[in-house]
């Protein structure tokens, strides 16, 4: 029986995070530069930055942008790395939420060993890893055989605009009006 959706909780997307994380660090892998895309990747290179205590790299790359983010289209990298951590160098560990087609990971890792040849390693670690891909991550948690569409816990805000936010914090009473916070002025 084949799995056509995959839906993810907020705890299970954390969890893996930490799987993902401590893969990593069991392989002996030391990364001198860390490198997420944007945006898949945003939450996982958050969380990496944090564990390893090194500056995160950020890149937006994008092809899901049709039907809600559901269908691929033209693959678009942009044209600078935003950092605090100077040039890439090194090794450089280069993480996103998944690996579908493959055709971002391997164009992106081509991108960043034309652009960055003080480059000496290259590994990339995902979430998942669907059988469908071109390409294989060095690091993964789940590999998916029958490919199924990935529901991550934040999809929710990609179609939801402020105005539906504002209503639905209403109906079920906003954090801050429950905490009491911001009366006082502080943030």
């Amino acid at each position: 029986m084949s799995i056509k959706h995959l839906y993810v909780d907020w705890e299970q997307y954390h969890r893996m995070i930490e799987q993902l994380a401590l893969q990593v660090h069991d392989s002996g892998f030391r990364f001198d530069s860390l490198l997420c895309l944007a945006r898949g990747g945003l939450r996982i290179g958050d969380v990496f930055s944090r564990l390893y205590d090194v500056p995160l790299a950020i890149l937006a790359a994008s092809s899901y942008r049709e039907a809600a983010g559901m269908q691929q289209g033209v693959l678009d990298i942009a044209e600078f790395i935003t950092t605090t951590g100077g040039p890439l160098r090194g090794n450089l560990l280069l993480v996103d939420d998944l690996v579908d087609s493959g055709v971002t990971l391997a164009r992106v890792v081509e991108h960043l060993r034309g652009r960055y040849p003080a480059l000496r390693e290259v590994r990339t670690a995902v979430l998942w890893y669907k059988a469908a891909s071109t390409a294989r991550p060095d690091y993964y948690v789940e590999y998916l055989a029958d490919s199924p569409w990935i529901h991550q816990p934040f999809e929710e805000y990609d179609t939801l605009r402020p105005h539906q936010l504002a209503a639905r914090l209403r109906s079920h009473g906003s954090a801050t009006e429950q905490a009491g916070a911001g009366q006082d002025g502080q943030a």
